[in-house]
């Protein structure tokens, strides 16, 4: 059997991650994580990346239940743009951690043969080095806009502003060492995903 991948999952906001892993949580022996969720994990109570963050935030950016407020902690990084990075600087490496205790796991246990991480910051928070290949999932940009628009309710200026904020496409490609083209019908995604891992995995 093929040692078991690590793989990093990476696209512009609206390209269909999301869904492209869904299917392969549903075909392949993996464990897949979003690096967004594990970002709130490493945050809970009693870890050490919440203890730095009540540190440098203050307590007044805590819930009554000691959870810490998102939108009270969002106050604190807008009104001085210097705490985004210092509050980066906490969780970024706390959530590397956290993957690759799981991995080292996943490793030991010999039962996944695919580790998936996903964000859309991977490759500006280092994870490149991380991971066996890089995965840029590509959306023509005008299928991009009207999923926002549809799905989430997004305005123009909303989307306009996210999408400044992240890679450009050439970027994301030079990066990575495969893309899926996710821009037509959902099967021809799936086809992609097919070819691209039947070389060192198995179908249920």
């Amino acid at each position: 059997m093929q040692e078991m991948k690590f793989i990093g999952i990476t696209g512009g906001v609206g390209a269909g991650k999301s869904h492209i892993l869904s299917f392969i949580q549903k075909h392949y022996k993996c464990e897949i994580y979003l690096a967004d969720e594990v970002a709130h994990l490493v945050k809970e109570p009693g870890t050490e990346c919440y203890r730095q963050l009540v540190e440098l935030l203050g307590k007044e950016v805590l819930e009554e239940n000691g959870q810490i407020h998102k939108a009270k902690m969002a106050e604190k990084i807008f009104a001085d743009e210097t705490v985004l990075q210092k509050v980066n600087d906490i969780v970024h490496p706390a959530v590397k951690e956290y993957l690759l205790e799981h991995l080292q796991k996943a490793k030991e246990t010999g039962t996944v043969e695919l580790f998936f991480v996903e964000a859309a910051l991977l490759i500006e928070a280092g994870y490149k080095p991380l991971v066996d290949e890089m995965w840029y999932i590509y959306t023509d940009e005008k299928i991009r806009r009207k999923r926002l628009r549809d799905s989430r309710g997004y305005t123009d200026e909303k989307i306009d502003r996210i999408m400044k904020s992240q890679l450009m496409e050439q970027q994301y490609r030079d990066n990575c060492d495969f893309v899926i083209d996710n821009s037509r019908s959902p099967e021809e995604s799936y086809d992609q995903i097919r070819e691209k891992l039947e070389a060192y995995t198995w179908i249920d």
